[in-house]
């Protein structure tokens, strides 16, 4: 690959990109000089390199290396120069810190052509070829997110791996790794065996939109150990991805309370959840329940060290509160102004403990409650406003707008796509994607004192039963979502110029890529035969009407408004909490 057409081939887009003439051949054995505190970095591209070009890269103390990766002060946070030359020092990198040097070896793996994303030298091996370039990079958004769902739908170890390195190609940085829910829990936890004995797994489950009564009659189930966690962390790391766990509470909680029963409101035997849509179940608010949760907290943060804890806090229906004459008296005898609040209450008592144990938490928006502590990140999902209000209610915030950036809705308003539910997200509607736009901040007024980190992507797997079905609802859109992320701010609407540039690098570039590295990706024109899933009913909704209906504010989600992550459950969980 000639300079010139390198500098159009790099996703996410950088800042600056200068093609020279010529290529540069890096060959096996070649010496590398790299900064200690950046041999992660350079840890990363050796591995590659010796995967897909049978590259062995060798360090060295030699300064003038063919090979040179060295800390440059003058760049911010998670930036990078990269230089490629044909004579003395053919690569060198200057990042600002580790997280710029995992960005610079990316790129250079995306220089090297497909090739790069296979596991094994197809041609040339022990032979790398790089074009003459120079590349000024800096990531627009510190925090780059991707939420993985393996409640449920588990997700082998190995393919959460690998989903790891796909991220980490994109120069997405943060894991959302959302361990439990109604229908599984995945975590073993020493103090609360049951939890993984009994939670998860179910018997059977829903296939299609919950709206039409459709089980496969298959168990399903599965979990992660402590050390696979740790394996997970670990791997993740080392390629400048951190992962954050999610234990989802007060709502959410089937599978929890079917191996606790004591957990519940009602205390009575139940069952996990083997349907989608939104259940009533939910914790009894009390001391006892917090206990087990700050126990739970108490283990994952000896396996998880990351800066952020996720405690969730969306969607929960307080009907079984309402009706527990112990939880009314509960709310009164804390002199809250209702039996709802108690959401909040139980939500700022476990954040706080989070705090203690030295981590941020991280809710979703409707945690958002004068009892969250200040020091708590919030998600904004239900839409853009809400994300708005949590800065100017002193909160940090990640905006992961349903109606853009939940990567299971549908990809286009066509009748093949599998299991076509909720909002139409085309590859063109993504990469439109502003995580601020003009119009929502003159209804709000202006962020702050909090801060806008970053923006976040959402893959639920209700829908999405294993690896093969994630790539296709993933990609290519997260790539599109990840060059809003990390390259600079610019007019990406719907019949820009940039729109047509993007997609004319990922067709002659990044799809390549993909293929090499094994994705199973849809096809810009549609689904292949065997991507789609006839027989499976969705529930396509229709954006713009949805909007309407929930007015200004722009809150297109939650148990009060119904979607398809909807008011499922407040039809079919029965109220008694036994057995469906």
């Amino acid at each position: 690959m000639t300079g010139s057409a390198a500098s159009r081939s790099l996703l996410p887009l950088p800042r600056s990109v200068a093609a020279g003439q010529g290529t540069v051949a890096l060959h096996d054995g070649s010496r590398m000089h790299v900064a200690p505190q950046l041999r992660p970095a350079a840890r990363a591209w050796a591995r590659d390199a010796a995967e897909a070009h049978g590259v062995d890269l060798v360090l060295t103390d030699e300064v003038d290396a063919p090979v040179v990766l060295e800390i440059d002060p003058v760049l911010p946070a998670g930036g990078y120069t990269l230089t490629t030359r044909r004579t003395g020092t053919r690569v060198r990198i200057g990042a600002g810190d580790l997280a710029g040097a995992f960005a610079a070896v990316q790129t250079l793996r995306q220089l090297a052509g497909p090739d790069g994303f296979r596991r094994g030298p197809v041609r040339n091996a022990g032979r790398i070829e790089l074009p003459v370039i120079q590349v000024e990079d800096a990531p627009r958004f510190a925090w780059r997110g991707i939420l993985l769902d393996v409640a449920r739908h588990f997700l082998p170890k190995a393919d959460v791996l690998r989903f790891i390195d796909l991220a980490a190609a994109h120069h997405l940085n943060v894991l959302h790794l959302h361990l439990t829910d109604d229908q599984g829990w995945r975590v073993e936890i020493d103090a609360f065996p049951r939890l993984t004995e009994v939670g998860s797994w179910r018997p059977t489950t829903q296939v299609g939109s919950w709206r039409f009564p459709n089980l496969d009659g298959r168990p399903h189930g599965g979990f992660y150990t402590k050390d696979d966690l740790r394996e997970i962390v670990a791997y993740a790391r080392a390629r400048g991805v951190e992962v954050m766990p999610e234990i989802d509470v007060p709502g959410h909680v089937e599978a929890a309370i079917a191996a606790y029963p004591e957990l519940g409101v009602s205390k009575k035997p139940h069952q996990v959840r083997t349907t989608w849509g939104i259940s009533t179940q939910v914790l009894d608010p009390s001391e006892a329940s917090l206990d087990f949760f700050r126990t739970v907290v108490d283990e994952l943060v000896e396996v998880f060290d990351g800066p952020w804890f996720g405690i969730g806090g969306d969607e929960v229906p307080p009907h079984l509160w309402l009706d527990a004459p112990h939880v009314v008296a509960q709310a009164e005898a804390l002199g809250l102004g209702s039996v709802a609040e108690l959401h909040g209450w139980f939500l700022g008592r476990l954040a706080e403990h989070v705090l203690a144990r030295g981590r941020r938490p991280v809710v979703w928006d409707e945690g958002v409650t004068e009892h969250l502590p200040q020091q708590a990140i919030v998600t904004s999902w239900r839409g853009f406003a809400a994300g708005v209000r949590a800065t100017q209610a002193g909160h940090d915030v990640v905006m992961a707008p349903e109606q853009v950036v939940y990567l299971d809705h549908r990809a286009s308003e066509r009748e093949d796509e599998p299991v076509p539910v909720g909002f139409a997200r085309t590859l063109e509607d993504v990469y439109a994607f502003e995580p601020l736009p003009d119009d929502v901040l003159a209804r709000t007024g202006p962020v702050g004192p909090g801060r806008v980190l970053g923006v976040q992507a959402c893959l639920w797997s209700e829908y999405l039963h294993d690896a093969r079905r994630r790539d296709y609802a993933a990609f290519p859109r997260l790539a599109a979502f990840a060059e809003v992320a990390w390259s600079p701010a610019t007019d990406r609407s719907l019949g820009s110029a940039a729109q047509d540039e993007f997609r004319a690098r990922l067709v002659d570039a990044h799809l390549p890529r993909l293929a090499a590295a094994g994705v199973e990706h849809r096809p810009l024109d549609g689904p292949l035969p065997w991507q789609q899933l006839p027989g499976l009913p969705g529930w396509p909704i229709d954006l713009a009407a949805t909007l309407a209906a929930a007015g200004p504010e722009g809150h297109v989600g939650g148990w009060h408004e119904g979607n398809e992550h909807g008011d499922a459950g407040l039809a079919a969980a029965p109220a008694d909490g036994t057995p469906e």
